[in-house]
């Protein structure tokens, strides 16, 4: 009788001791697991790398070949000029209800290039029978224009010394025919809106931006 404390305390050792053991492998068997699984995840990840990698190599979506296209441009050099405008050929258009001033494209002068620019001739009279002309150039990817000659002092041709750089449109002015081209005539999504035939009947037609006919 005297040792049955004794037993009973071995007993209980031995039991908590089995406990901690088991406590102790289970932890290790976590760890072990989630060992595992971190080595199929990473091994995931570099199989997704590759894959990833290899399909960059192969054919780019329509998308990723907007965003890879080089952002340069080149502008198409304009060595010959059109011949001075003649009344018969010439195409008004409306800039503003409160301008003076008459506004009216030679159709024999426009042009849509391979540059994406919509070049032009465009006379300006005034009340008094004053007329300025003008050579000119709207690019539409990035809403500028450009003037390549102006009238000279003799009014019989071109003054290529006024030529200027590309310089932003400028919206508001009642004299603001170069926006009035773009959005009504020229322009649309930042592409010319067709070629020199359909913006000339356009203008002809009065036709603006939201009846428009649409060519290639």
């Amino acid at each position: 009788m005297p040792h049955l404390p004794m037993q009973r305390a071995i007993v209980r050792y031995d039991d908590t001791l089995c406990r901690r053991f088991e406590e102790t492998i289970l932890k290790v068997s976590a760890f072990a697991v989630a060992c595992v699984a971190t080595g199929v995840l990473l091994a995931a990840c570099s199989s997704t790398k590759s894959s990833n990698s290899n399909a960059s190599d192969g054919p780019k979506s329509d998308f990723q070949y907007l965003l890879d296209r080089p952002s340069t441009w080149t502008e198409k050099k304009v060595d010959t000029l059109p011949p001075m405008p003649q009344p018969g050929n010439l195409l008004p258009f409306t800039v503003s209800q409160n301008t003076p001033l008459q506004f009216a494209l030679d159709a024999k002068s426009l042009t849509v290039d391979s540059d994406g620019v919509v070049r032009y001739t465009v006379v300006i009279t005034s009340p008094s029978g004053a007329r300025n002309v003008n050579y000119e150039g709207i690019r539409c990817q990035d809403y500028s224009w450009k003037l390549y000659a102006g009238l000279n002092a003799d009014h019989d041709g071109w003054d290529r010394t006024v030529e200027n750089d590309w310089t932003r449109i400028e919206n508001g002015d009642l004299n603001a025919y170069h926006a009035s081209l773009y959005q009504d005539y020229f322009c649309s999504s930042k592409m010319p809106v067709g070629k020199a035939d359909t913006i000339l009947t356009n203008i002809k037609y009065k036709r603006a931006n939201s009846t428009l006919i649409r060519g290639n």
